[in-house]
């Protein structure tokens, strides 16, 4: 009986934890921050122990955990009308280096080193300081680097190209299943469709894992492959 009652625990802690998640907002964990990182940990924390408390009593952690999402809302809603306040909560940027200057006190605030500084740079793809004109620590712990004008890849503005600009691709077949919306969305049909999977010797929508298109035509099919590829090209 106890088993059941965790089982069921576990899983109401689960939909609850997922429902006040989604109220919070969509949000990567690389993205987070301090009191973000934070907030999730103790949502998650009490989440945990509603799951596996035997006696049944899930209406008490269940309350801490709302209260817990509607303060991080509630201090959401203030940080967009008021800056000072979002700088407070969030933290703001530091300017670690600049113009040939590396700031070493706001590495120390940052609380970085300079060897974990180049291990930065060399991981973001530069090796040589000299390429950089400015490193930012963002308040999510990332790194922004703005790169010297003459480092930086050629655009085609640059090139006095104008090119046609692209547009997202629509997912038309996923896993066999055609996306009707999607494939009106583009302006095709289900004809059109078969001629393109044709083109490509594909018989059967079955045997498509997945079919993109754009609103220009630019088609890409990808069939299923019912095998285990064991190659090992990266060893």
């Amino acid at each position: 009986m106890e088993y059941l009652t965790v089982a069921y625990q576990a899983l109401f802690s689960a939909i609850a934890l997922l429902i006040l998640t989604k109220i919070m907002g969509y949000r990567q964990v690389s993205q987070f921050s301090m009191f973000d990182y934070v907030n999730s940990i103790t949502i998650g924390s009490i989440a945990a122990e509603m799951a596996v408390d035997l006696e049944g009593n899930y209406l008490k952690p269940l309350t801490a955990m709302v209260v817990y999402a509607a303060f991080v809302i509630l201090l959401s809603k203030i940080s967009q009308h008021s800056i000072s306040f979002r700088r407070l909560i969030n933290g703001k940027a530091i300017v670690l280096y600049q113009n040939g200057e590396l700031y070493n006190e706001n590495l120390k605030k940052a609380k970085m080193d300079v060897d974990e500084f180049l291990v930065e740079c060399r991981i973001n793809g530069y090796f040589d300081l000299s390429q950089v004109e400015s490193a930012v620590l963002e308040p999510n712990g990332k790194i922004s680097f703005l790169p010297v004008t003459e480092e930086r890849p050629a655009t085609p503005k640059d090139l006095g190209i104008v090119p046609t600009q692209e547009e997202m691709f629509a997912n038309v077949i996923v896993d066999g299943q055609i996306l009707e919306y999607n494939l009106k969305h583009i302006g095709r049909d289900k004809n059109w469709l078969n001629q393109q999977l044709a083109g490509q010797n594909i018989k059967k929508i079955d045997d498509v894992f997945l079919a993109v298109c754009d609103k220009q035509g630019n088609f890409h099919a990808y069939p299923k492959i019912n095998h285990v590829v064991d190659r090992d090209i990266l060893g």
